[in-house]
């Protein structure tokens, strides 16, 4: 067993966790004007730092302005304002927790009729059958742009240290542009950056180590990497291993674990692979089997909904359990745990037969929550998911006229 679930998690870093209990990633999609953090995000935040977790990770932040996931999108490169920031850190670390930016690029996960770029290791496209057009149709990167993209993510990494983030977290998996390049379904490149796993896993290396650099020895680095794509031929769980092992040199602090992309949704449960059909721990089996190797602490996220579960995790030899959409419905669980509590309700959930489209509107549930939350209210997980999907289509067109106009206004130094 690595620790009991209310114990200190003591990382390389210098930096130790307060307890195993961590807020994973969840895309916000509540930019502000000028595509930073406003009080939304700040009450938000200020909303789960109360509710006692050991630590809190933002929704992906984009280290490229032209590359979104989508336009309601936070952007921090060297031109954002910094203050909001600031101020976003410090809602995140006002309940005793610290707070971590999780920083992105979507690569080729760009929806059609964004402007800007759609990157990608190669020029395939993502493969959604009939909701194949909800992409932008990607070109492959140039060695520049490969390097000018390593560069930002360390732009990104130190200002988030010096806005006064207690560490980052680079996102290499669910489908973005790291997780392309670890694909060898996605990454057909002949030159330094394809072919075998040291090629693929090159760009991602090189990123860590340009965060690592671009920081101080005391802010922590951790990565989010799938354990298995959950498509036949793609990243699995031995390329997880060896990457891991490759990582272990540029002194990371942590590892979380989470599967699937849009083409295989496992992070939402419903993958295209039988192995993420349990109710709960989506991935532990195959958590299992990587933290008897790993020479790094392990986080594991992914239908994480109960002590008892999460628990179990920890007794598997993970370090820390994330969890996501449980937060979302009842932020203070880590405190109701601590009381022999659970949560009163879950999510309604999304059983529709199209997994593209039930994807989209279990995410689109969570934002929900989410948006309550930033509002001062009470979350209602009962919503239903159509009328939740249609919503965060209308806020989509709005958010995408304003991240128009602001791409094109000249923007100077910050």
């Amino acid at each position: 067993m690595t620790g009991e679930l209310f114990s200190p998690l003591p990382l390389r870093s210098g930096q130790a966790l307060r307890n195993r209990i961590a807020k994973a990633a969840m895309e916000e999609n509540m930019a502000g004007d000028g595509q930073v953090p406003d009080e939304r995000l700040f009450t938000l935040y200020r909303r789960w730092a109360a509710g006692g977790t050991g630590l809190l990770i933002t929704g992906n932040v984009m280290v490229h302005a032209e590359a979104l996931t989508g336009p309601a999108g936070v952007v921090l490169d060297e031109n954002a304002p910094l203050a909001p920031f600031t101020e976003w850190a410090e809602a995140g670390r006002s309940g005793g927790g610290a707070i971590w930016m999780q920083i992105n690029h979507p690569g080729r996960q760009v929806a059609s009729g964004m402007p800007g770029v759609v990157w990608g290791p190669s020029d395939i496209g993502v493969s959604l059958g009939k909701h194949s057009s909800r992409f932008g149709r990607p070109t492959a990167m140039t060695a520049r742009q490969i390097d000018e993209t390593v560069s930002r993510y360390a732009v990104t990494a130190h200002r988030a240290e010096k806005a006064g983030f207690d560490g980052v977290e680079i996102h290499a998996a669910h489908g973005y542009l790291l997780s392309q390049f670890l694909s060898p379904l996605v990454n057909k490149r002949t030159d330094r950056w394809g072919g075998p796993l040291e090629n693929r896993a090159r760009m991602l290396l090189d990123i860590v180590s340009a965060v690592r650099a671009a920081v101080s020895p005391s802010f922590a680095v951790a990565v989010k990497l799938n354990s298995a794509d959950f498509q036949r031929g793609g990243f699995d769980a031995e390329d997880a291993r060896q990457v891991i092992e490759m990582l272990e040199p540029l002194d990371v602090d942590l590892v979380e674990l989470s599967g699937g992309s849009y083409e295989s949704p496992a992070m939402t449960g419903r993958s295209t692979d039988a192995r993420t059909q349990a109710r709960e721990a989506y991935f532990l089996d195959l958590a299992r089997d990587l933290v008897t190797t790993s020479p790094i602490p392990l986080m594991l996220t992914g239908g994480i909904t109960r002590r008892e579960t999460a628990e179990k995790v920890l007794d598997s030899g993970v370090a820390v359990i994330g969890m996501g959409t449980a937060l979302a419905v009842t932020p203070d669980l880590p405190h109701r745990w601590r009381g022999s509590r659970e949560a009163d309700r879950t999510m309604r959930p999304v059983t529709w037969s199209d997994k593209a489209l039930a994807s989209a509107a279990s995410m689109a549930q969570v934002r929900h929550q989410m948006r309550r939350l930033a509002r001062g209210s009470a979350p209602r997980p009962g919503t239903h998911p159509a009328l939740a999907l249609v919503a965060e289509q209308r806020r989509q067109r709005t958010a995408l006229r304003r991240y128009r106009a602001w791409l094109a206004k000249p923007r100077g130094a910050a």
